[in-house]
């Protein structure tokens, strides 16, 4: 026999070199004593790189961060009770723009359940509908096979990366104690399972069928947020080539910015969607759809009128069609439906077509806004990573990012579109990148102070936006109540400052874009952890 201890460590070991054999590079733990074997099998696994965050919502966006920027499930460990709840505003956000996370959550064994014993809730199916999958296993048991829990992790690990990603949530209880009594070897890692996912290739009668319907007639391509590889950037321009046709692009998409071919892109559509007269002289008879529904209103707009032909390119098994107007759906990766449609006999869009999109765009390129975000994108080295918080600061970024051959890749949480835990995703980005860059607003940053801990020792720039609260609340229909100020706009009193301080991060105040710009700058050349707070009229 064992002792339970001992045993509770080596079935941990177990599972930890069955996820690092499938491919996990980095855990999240949040202490707790429920949690101490796995926590333990994970500090102590040489090839997992292990992070310790206190607070278990900053924790699980911090994984999401990782998850996002490494295309690699992030484990995620905490202790029972309410501890693992905290991980729900993550999971949700993991669900919807389909990050790979892989949630363990420690719980006592079946005897304290159910009957008042003290940190015990039911944590079975605790994440409902929003994992990809849930498993709950028994407490470690003397004899057991290794080899069912490196396949468990190994499975976790698919279901968390196919088709489509997400969170999977493990539940494990534990007997006490905790420790191991007896001194254990390193577990040895299991030979990898060889996992082949097939090659989803669009069926060419009705790639044809498509090329035949959008040949010659005047249309649009959209790309929304997308996973960034570059090889579905450059097949998207070459495809816009070939048709003549232009590109409105969000920031999220990565086709702004690098050095693919950009002459067909419009990013400034927010201006000039909204002359009517344009519009109605500018219908689209076909639309073509990359990544997710756009961001801002007047896109949204231009997009659910197309009513003829309206084609979404969609890998994962989720239907994006809030406007109701779908004809043509190719489950595909980007670049291959690109090439089955260049092989097809496409013929362009008249030369007319395009040019008046680029005249709408040089127009409202001389009347572009210099203002911090354009000081941003101009000041941070190539290559790096920008994430932008939701609410006013995406909508900014969308309308005045423009657009250079700098490889800047930008990073939101816009699954959900919270404003929690952004700092934390931020921070997790960071970790793979090792270094970011983020602008959010002041009620984004205080809804997720906590994550600053995080930015400890991380060359990492958080630029908060102090425009007196809710900013996006100007935009809306509630600035005509007069509960307004009180119940939507939300000034707070809160110093960044001393937020900054006492977090460790450098700090600095900014009340002009002149003096924003040396701020950024020198704290860019510093390096490590700064604040920034750029306070607006």
């Amino acid at each position: 026999m064992t002792d339970t201890g001992t045993l509770n460590f080596r079935w941990s070991q177990a599972m930890v070199a069955g996820f690092v054999a499938s491919g996990a590079s980095d855990a999240v733990i949040s202490p707790g004593s429920r949690s101490t074997p796995l926590a333990l099998a994970m500090l102590r696994q040489p090839r997992l790189r292990c992070h310790v965050a206190v607070d278990e919502r900053s924790a699980a966006f911090f994984a999401l961060g990782i998850a996002k920027a490494s295309r690699r499930p992030a484990l995620v460990l905490a202790t029972s009770g309410t501890a693992p709840a905290n991980w729900l505003p993550a999971v949700i956000e993991a669900n919807q723009s389909g990050v790979p996370l892989l949630l363990i959550s420690a719980d006592r064994p079946t005897e304290l359940q159910g009957c008042g014993a003290n940190q015990t809730v039911d944590q079975i199916g605790l994440f409902g509908p929003h994992v990809r999958a849930s498993h709950a296993l028994g407490t470690p048991h003397d004899g057991f096979d290794p080899a069912y829990l490196h396949r468990l992790a190994a499975r976790a690990y698919e279901q968390a990366t196919w088709p489509h990603p997400g969170a999977v949530h493990i539940n494990q209880p534990f007997r006490e104690p905790l420790l191991p009594l007896a001194d254990t070897a390193e577990a040895e890692i299991p030979e990898a399972i060889r996992v082949a996912h097939p090659a989803l290739q669009p069926v060419q009668e009705d790639i044809r069928d498509f090329a035949n319907r959008i040949s010659e007639r005047p249309g649009i391509i959209v790309c929304g947020e997308m996973t960034g590889l570059r090889e579905d950037e450059k097949a998207i321009a070459a495809l816009a080539e070939r048709l003549n046709a232009p590109i409105l692009a969000e920031p999220l998409s990565g086709l702004r910015y690098g050095d693919h071919d950009r002459s067909h892109l419009c990013v400034r559509y927010n201006h000039w969607l909204t002359d009517q007269t344009f519009v109605e002289k500018h219908q689209p008879e076909w639309v073509l759809r990359f990544g997710t529904f756009p961001v801002t209103r007047n896109l949204q707009n231009y997009v659910g009128g197309i009513r003829q032909t309206h084609a979404v390119v969609e890998p994962w098994p989720r239907w994006s069609d809030p406007a109701h107007r779908l004809t043509h759906l190719f489950r595909g990766e980007p670049a291959d439906v690109c090439a089955a449609l260049q092989a097809e006999s496409l013929i362009a869009t008249p030369g007319g077509w395009r040019q008046d999109f680029a005249d709408q765009e040089a127009a409202a390129a001389k009347g572009a806004d210099a203002g911090h975000i354009a000081v941003m994108l101009e000041e941070i080295p190539d290559a790096t990573p920008f994430f932008i918080g939701n609410s006013l600061a995406i909508r900014q970024l969308d309308s005045l990012s423009g657009s250079g051959e700098k490889a800047i890749h930008f990073y939101g949480n816009r699954g959900a579109s919270g404003i929690d835990g952004n700092i934390s995703t931020a921070m997790g980005i960071a970790v793979v990148h090792d270094n970011v860059v983020a602008l959010l607003g002041d009620l984004t940053t205080q809804h997720d102070l906590g994550g600053l801990a995080l930015a400890q020792s991380r060359n990492a720039v958080i630029v908060v936006v102090n425009n007196a609260g809710g900013g996006i609340f100007d935009h809306l229909p509630q600035r005509q109540l007069p509960e307004f100020e009180r119940g939507w706009r939300t000034p707070q009193q809160i110093s960044f400052e001393h937020a900054a301080l006492t977090f460790g991060l450098g700090f600095g105040r900014a009340e002009s874009i002149d003096a924003f710009r040396k701020a950024l700058c020198a704290a860019l050349a510093a390096g490590g952890p700064h604040l920034i707070e750029l306070q607006m009229p």
